[in-house]
């Protein structure tokens, strides 16, 4: 699982080089445009995971597992996001919700489960509109 957790962190660094976040985690300067530049990069990431990306899906997915991008950690919409993502084609989303899956009970993978479905019938319905 060492490697699974190598391939989900490089990934979620280089997300979030993308606005600069490395560096205000490696030293807080420009901390006000970096928490800027979070908010920017989870909306512009939630409104691609409603057009299906599965970029955006698993990207939603590592935020949540590693409390990054301006959310707390959150193993039930972690995995909520790697299983739609995983649905979408990841396999990268597909080893990740196996790792945090060892650290959940049955009753949040069921919740994680019953959120996943109830985010499809939601953007199935806005796409159908």
């Amino acid at each position: 699982m060492d490697e699974v957790f190598a391939l989900c962190v490089n990934h979620l660094l280089s997300m979030f080089d993308e606005v600069g976040l490395t560096q205000w985690m490696c030293g807080g300067r420009n901390m006000g445009n970096s928490l800027k530049s979070a908010n920017f990069l989870m909306e512009s990431r939630l409104a691609d995971a409603a057009r299906g990306s599965a970029d955006a899906l698993y990207d939603l997915g590592m935020a949540y597992s590693t409390g990054s991008g301006g959310v707390d950690v959150d193993l039930i919409e972690a995995h909520k996001w790697f299983n739609l993502a995983a649905l979408n084609g990841s396999e990268a989303a597909m080893m990740c919700r196996a790792d945090i899956s060892d650290d959940m009970t049955a009753r949040e993978i069921a919740e994680a489960q019953r959120q996943a479905r109830a985010w499809l019938q939601a953007t199935d319905q806005r796409r159908a509109a």
